[in-house]
C-alpha cells in the first residue's frame, strides 16, 4: 500500500492561499494530502507550531507566504525565513533532519506555481516515508519545542541577525565569523539542555548515561547539568543512595 503523507500547510491570507484559491479556480491538478492553516502573514507562524505539528502526527510541515517585497506588512515574509531557518537547523542538530520542513514563496496570480509546489513537497515526504515517534524521536521534538520557546532562542530570532547587519552606537560593526559562532553555539547550548530535561522526564539519571544517549563528552555534558541545577531545572534524586549521582526533572 503506498504511503500517503499528512502536510500541515500555513498558507499567507494575501498571497499563497489566493494562490491556492486561484489553483482551485484554475483546476490545477495537486494531491489532497495537505490541511490548510490560513494566517494573515506568515511572519505570524509561531516556529514552535513546527515541532508540535510532527508530534501530533504530520509527516510534513510547509509554510507559504508572499514574495520578498511584496509583503502586505512590508517585512513578516523575512521575519518568517529568519524563524524557520532557525528551526530547520535545530532540526539539523538534532539528528532529525529539515526535509520535512519547507519555506516557499507563492504570489495570489501564481496558481500554477502553488499546485506545483504541493507536488513536489508531497512526493519528496512520500520518498521519506512516514515520521516514526518513537520515544527517542519525540524527546528531541519536545527539546526543539521547547527551545524555540527560550527566551534566549527568541532573541537569537529577533536581534541577532540585526548584529550582522546593523553597526552599534560607536560606529563599529560585529565580526560576522564571531557573531554567528556565538549564536550556533547559544542555539546549541539550548537544545542540549532542553533535551537533558526531557530525557529526565522519564527518570533519573547519571551524568554518563545522559552522555551516552546524547553521544557528548561527559565533560560538556557536566557544563550543561550544572547550568541546568543553577537555573533550577533539574535537581539531584535523594531518592537513590549510591557514589555516583543522578539528575532528576525538578
Amino acid at each position: 500500500m503506498t504511503f500517503e503523507p499528512k502536510i500541515l500547510s500555513f498558507l499567507c491570507n494575501w498571497c499563497a492561499y489566493a494562490g491556492a484559491d486561484l489553483a482551485g479556480i484554475s483546476r490545477f491538478q495537486y494531491p489532497p494530502n495537505t490541511r490548510v492553516i490560513r494566517v494573515m502573514c506568515s511572519g505570524r507562524v509561531d516556529p514552535i507550531f513546527v515541532p508540535k505539528a510532527f508530534l501530533a502526527g504530520f509527516d510534513g510541515v510547509m509554510i507559504l507566504g508572499c514574495h520578498p517585497g511584496d509583503c502586505h506588512y512590508l517585512t513578516g515574509n523575512l521575519q518568517a525565513e529568519k524563524k524557520i531557518r532557525l528551526t530547520e537547523r535545530l532540526f539539523e542538530m538534532a539528528g532529525i533532519g529539515s526535509e520535512r520542513i519547507l519555506l516557499d514563496w507563492v504570489s495570489a496570480g501564481e496558481g500554477e506555481r502553488f499546485a506545483q509546489i504541493v507536488r513536489h513537497f508531497v512526493e519528496k515526504v512520500r520518498q521519506l516515508g512516514p515520521i516514526h515517534l518513537d520515544e527517542e524521536v519525540k524527546e528531541k521534538l519536545e527539546a526543539i519545542r521547547a527551545s524555540l520557546e527560550s527566551e534566549k532562542l527568541r532573541w537569537v530570532i529577533g536581534k541577532g541577525p540585526e548584529l550582522l547587519e546593523k553597526e552599534n552606537v560607536y560606529g563599529e560593526r560585529g565580526e560576522r565569523e564571531r557573531i554567528e559562532a556565538v549564536m550556533e553555539e547559544t542555539i546549541r547550548n539550548e537544545l542540549m539542555k532542553n533535551w537533558i530535561v526531557c530525557l529526565l522526564s522519564s527518570g533519573p539519571r547519571s551524568a554518563k548515561e545522559i552522555s551516552q544517549v546524547l553521544r557528548l563528552e561527559l565533560g560538556e555534558i557536566l557544563s550543561h547539568l550544572v547550568s541546568l541545577v543553577g537555573e533550577g531545572r533539574i535537581g539531584f534524586d535523594l531518592s537513590e543512595e549510591g557514589r555516583t549521582p543522578k539528575y532528576v526533572k525538578a
